[in-house]
């Protein structure tokens, strides 16, 4: 589990994040949603230890994070847009990150072949499509089967096929009891993996519950008409 006990974090005088409370389960996928600016990003490099928090704790299985970097060995980070080194080759960067993780084994053989990247190992990063730069970056998140999973924008730039298959991976993940964080601009996507929402706005908590409650809450079938309410109600505070 993940707490957040009162975060704040400022950039100069632009507050960012208005004091966040809140839990993310073990076992479950708990989707972090709000429009652009609203703090998502920073709130998960603050869990990876990317930014620190100006105020408020961060706590990973009763363990304040504060300080400590060893827990981040047993997160998976799948970001948006994935920066690796581009004269090297898959296999490369591939054997690079086991080499820091001081893995001699192959952990990735499977993943390779779920993602279809056999055929790219040899291919220099600079010449791979996004889609494949996605799958690489998929490979890396879940290879060393953490207990924490991050994933933002996931699905960005894969085909149907891949991006089928790797919903059913997180859904294979839950099972198996991790905590899994998803970032996502497709509402639909959220609906289908989600089973807890956290909504920000403004860099405070506007919702966190289930997602059945918040579609309940907000009289609608689809969270993206849901969402659209949401921002239209915003729009009426200003």
């Amino acid at each position: 589990m993940i707490k957040f006990a009162n975060i704040i974090k400022k950039y100069n005088k632009l507050e960012v994040l208005k004091g966040i409370d809140a839990e993310i389960q073990t076992g479950k996928v708990t989707s972090i949603v709000g429009p652009n600016g609203s703090g998502k990003t920073t709130l998960i490099k603050i869990i990876l230890g990317l930014v620190k928090a100006d105020f408020g704790s961060v706590e990973i299985d009763g363990k304040k994070i504060n300080g400590d970097y060893d827990y981040r060995g047993n997160i998976g980070y799948m970001p948006q847009i994935a920066r690796y080194p581009e004269n090297l080759t898959v296999y490369e960067v591939l054997t690079m990150i086991k080499d820091l993780r001081n893995r001699k084994d192959h952990p990735e053989e499977k993943l390779i072949k779920d993602f279809e990247l056999s055929g790219e190992l040899t291919k220099a990063i600079r010449t791979l499509s996004g889609g494949n730069r996605q799958k690489l970056s998929a490979v890396i998140a879940l290879m060393f089967d953490p207990q924490i999973l991050i994933f933002d924008e996931p699905t960005a730039g894969l085909d149907p096929v891949i991006s089928n298959r790797f919903k059913e991976m997180v859904f294979v993940e839950k099972k198996k009891g991790k905590t899994i964080i998803l970032t996502s601009h497709i509402m639909s996507e959220v609906e289908e993996l989600a089973d807890e929402i956290i909504f920000l706005l403004d860099g405070k908590i506007y919702y966190k519950g289930s997602l059945q409650n918040l579609l309940i809450e907000k009289g609608e079938v689809k969270l993206e008409k849901a969402v659209a309410k949401i921002l239209e109600e915003r729009a009426l505070w200003n």
